[in-house]
């Protein structure tokens, strides 16, 4: 079976020492040739400049295809569709278009007065320029704020309808939750690739409320293996050896793309991808 293609998120630095550290994860991982590599917002844009920095540095100086996240939240329409035209201004053609969550504290999603009400609005706006290859969410679990996994479908055709080329999931940590939410959207008429999110555990207290924010179901079979983990001191040999096992059972059921998480912290997406057959192709070059 061939190594499959891979894809990776990273998010903006907010000190000089995360500015090392996420160099240091695009160094890691760049080897690795990914298809995009993304870079998000913060809740409620709260991290917009940084992101838009952090892009246009990560494009210029690796060579990687940059994917920049893109959200409606407090912006109006002419500023979101502004920071757009820069980036299609330093050649980053790739957008991860999102509704975006609310600010910290802020409850739910309320547009701003003059902003998009919805990504689907805001994905049509991208799609009317001729500019960009759009990427959008996908949940293979209950969104937080929709009625229902069926809702969640329907949602995302809206969205391949707007203009979206390719979705990316929510992480999972089951197979048989993608596959089923893939028969789902097959049904439904969606024949855009749809791109598995995974997650690599590299903080177990973390991905627990991670997990619990975003709907994402935890298996007690894995709280179990992480509380006997935690006692001996293997949580990184279990992390991989979990994330590694997941993926391989995509990949035998079809699916030729992974995007992982990367939190910044790339030694155990890297571990993962090499046990997958993804080995380095070339050293990073022309660093600033």
């Amino acid at each position: 079976m061939p190594a499959p293609n891979v894809s990776f998120e990273f998010f903006p630095p907010k000190s000089l020492e995360a500015s090392f550290r996420l160099w240091h994860c695009v160094q890691t991982l760049a080897p690795l040739d990914p298809s995009f590599v993304s870079v998000t917002y913060g809740a409620g844009g709260t991290t917009r400049k940084l992101t838009h920095e952090a892009v246009g540095t990560i494009h210029k100086t690796s060579g990687l295809n940059v994917a920049a996240h893109l959200t409606c939240v407090d912006a109006s329409r002419e500023e979101t569709m502004a920071i757009a035209d820069g980036y299609a201004e330093v050649g980053v053609t790739s957008i991860v278009a999102l509704r975006g969550d609310p600010p910290k504290g802020a409850g739910r999603f309320t547009p701003h007065p003059d902003g998009f009400a919805s990504s689907v609005e805001l994905i049509e706006a991208l799609r009317e320029t001729g500019k960009f290859d759009i990427h959008v969410g996908a949940y293979p679990e209950k969104h937080p704020d929709a009625a229902d996994t069926r809702a969640d479908v329907e949602f995302l055709k809206r969205k391949i309808d707007a203009g979206a080329t390719g979705a990316i999931t929510q992480f999972f940590f089951e197979a048989d939750t993608f596959f089923r939410f893939r028969d789902a959207c097959a049904a439904a008429g969606i024949d855009a690739p749809i791109r598995p999110g995974i997650l690599p555990i590299e903080n177990w207290n973390g991905t627990r409320k991670f997990a619990q924010a975003c709907g994402t179901s935890i298996p007690q079979i894995i709280h179990d293996a992480f509380d006997n983990a935690v006692r001996d001191g293997t949580t990184d040999l279990l992390a991989t050896a979990l994330a590694t096992e997941l993926c391989d059972t995509l990949l035998q059921g079809g699916v030729d793309h992974l995007h992982f998480y990367t939190l910044n912290k790339p030694e155990l997406t890297r571990d993962v991808c090499h046990a997958l057959g993804v080995t380095p192709k070339a050293s990073l070059q022309n660093v600033a």
